[in-house]
């Protein structure tokens, strides 16, 4: 990280400084909360957490080369400088809201319901034609996550592709505040953290707290066949750059789906055409190459650059990303899921040749409609003709029922209420030729299923 001393960490944090003040003008290396990433001669946050209260882990920060401690209680026995503060957490968020207005770098701030970690993946590979890019590491995107992001930004890098991911109202200002967006990215408004939210509004609402923490001048930057955000109007007096399938500032024509490698289309913008293509299967796709290509206008790129980006675009782990195993295909799209970004999936996978498997399970916080949505994917995966759909879960028991009672549908379905007795029957079912989607929300931990292809 760039320069930042003991002193500047305490005068923005409020801090109460303890131990030897000649270290005051020291600067810090870099700043962890796990005392098994301290970097030598970097500040050691110990966070209290609902497990694991990281002050018992100061003896062993300084162990790996903590030059100084950042503490919610006053600690004896500490051979290091110790900083005071009233809470880790909110002085973790006031150090990197600090360290981002020190940096001559220019930040794209990434939100949405859907889409979110994937536009920021396609967003950095079209900035990184041009410029050094900082992006957020998988789905480091929440309170904790986008500090740590913002202090891996060196005096090297000229953009941060940074994703903010909240569920609740408040957490998009404080994230906002960090970030302080040069441009801001919402891919859409989708069912999503509804037991918090309530509604589709509620979810604009939320995300939209974004725009009170923009620079002055920045460009918004919104999907404008998405009914929510089509009418958001001028942000600080400046129109939003709108973007779509057909129509908007930058559309797509010609969307041609390729299967499993990828899709086609033509890519409009300033009167200029292109035609690109993408190595990520699904219509949604354009959708994230489309935010990019305006992220990538943003910036003042021009349309050849942005295409030789877009098609160099990959997925990550858990996220729509492809696993060749054997003659098999695995689709690992296990990190979240929620109705929309469940459909997405599910057009993936009908498009594959062989055999189609879905496994699935519960999607979380989407309230009082929650039994009503897992019906409704149900449905769409009988509707779409997957040949196998093998769930678990509470919920998914309305899934399973919804899916089985399709007319004319020709869906063989599997319930378990444990995910332990669906791998159990998966296992000896899959066959040579088969593409199996692999999808639910985190805290299903699916990801055990795709370890154990």
């Amino acid at each position: 990280m760039k320069k930042m001393t003991l002193n500047n960490i305490c005068e923005c944090c409020d801090g109460v400084y303890s131990g030897d003040e000649s270290k005051l003008d020291t600067e810090v290396s870099g700043i962890a909360i796990d005392s098994r990433k301290v970097p030598t001669g970097g500040l050691f946050v110990a966070i209290r957490g609902e497990r694991v209260d990281g002050h018992s882990y100061i003896p062993a920060a300084m162990r790996a080369g903590a030059i100084a401690c950042l503490v919610e209680t006053p600690q004896e026995g500490v051979d290091i400088p110790c900083i005071l503060v009233r809470s880790t957490l909110e002085a973790l968020r006031r150090m990197a809201a600090y360290y981002r207005q020190s940096l001559d770098v220019r930040v794209v701030g990434i939100s949405g319901s859907v889409g979110k970690t994937s536009t920021k993946e396609m967003v950095a590979a079209v900035l990184g034609e041009q410029y050094m890019v900082h992006k957020t590491a998988g789905n480091f995107n929440n309170e904790i996550g986008l500090p740590l992001t913002v202090f891996g930004i060196t005096e090297h890098h000229q953009v941060a592709v940074l994703e903010m991911g909240i569920s609740n109202f408040g957490e998009m200002h404080r994230l906002a505040e960090i970030a302080n967006p040069d441009i801001a990215i919402i891919t859409n408004i989708g069912l999503c953290h509804l037991e918090n939210l309530g509604s589709r509004d509620g979810v604009l609402k939320a995300k939209t707290e974004m725009f009170a923490h923009l620079r002055e001048g920045a460009t918004v930057i919104l999907n404008g066949d998405d009914d929510k955000l089509a009418v958001v109007p001028p942000i600080n007096g400046k129109k939003p750059v709108f973007y779509g399938k057909e129509k908007g500032d930058v559309f797509a024509t010609e969307l041609q789906l390729l299967g499993m490698e990828g899709i086609r289309m033509k890519l409009h913008m300033h009167g200029a055409c292109r035609t690109v293509t993408i190595p990520i299967p699904g219509e949604h796709t354009a959708y994230n190459a489309l935010a990019a290509a305006c992220a990538g206008d943003a910036c003042g790129m021009d349309l050849d650059a942005i295409c030789r980006g877009l098609e160099k675009a990959k997925t990550i782990s858990g996220r729509s990303n492809f696993i060749q195993n054997g003659k098999i295909t695995v689709i690992d799209d296990c990190y979240n899921a929620n109705p929309v970004s469940m459909r997405a999936s599910i057009d993936v996978l009908s498009q594959a040749s062989g055999r189609k498997i879905a496994v699935l399970g519960d999607m979380g916080e989407l309230g009082i409609d929650e039994c009503k949505l897992h019906a409704q994917v149900g449905r769409y995966v009988a509707q779409k003709q997957i040949d196998l759909l093998f769930c678990a879960g509470g919920l998914c028991k309305e899934m399973a029922r919804a899916a089985e009672n399709l007319p004319d549908s020709h869906t063989a379905v599997s319930y378990f209420e444990q995910k332990e007795d669906l791998l159990n029957a998966l296992i000896p079912a899959i066959q040579s030729g088969d593409t199996i989607l692999v999808k639910s929300s985190h805290f299903m931990q699916f990801f055990e299923i795709v370890v154990a292809f």
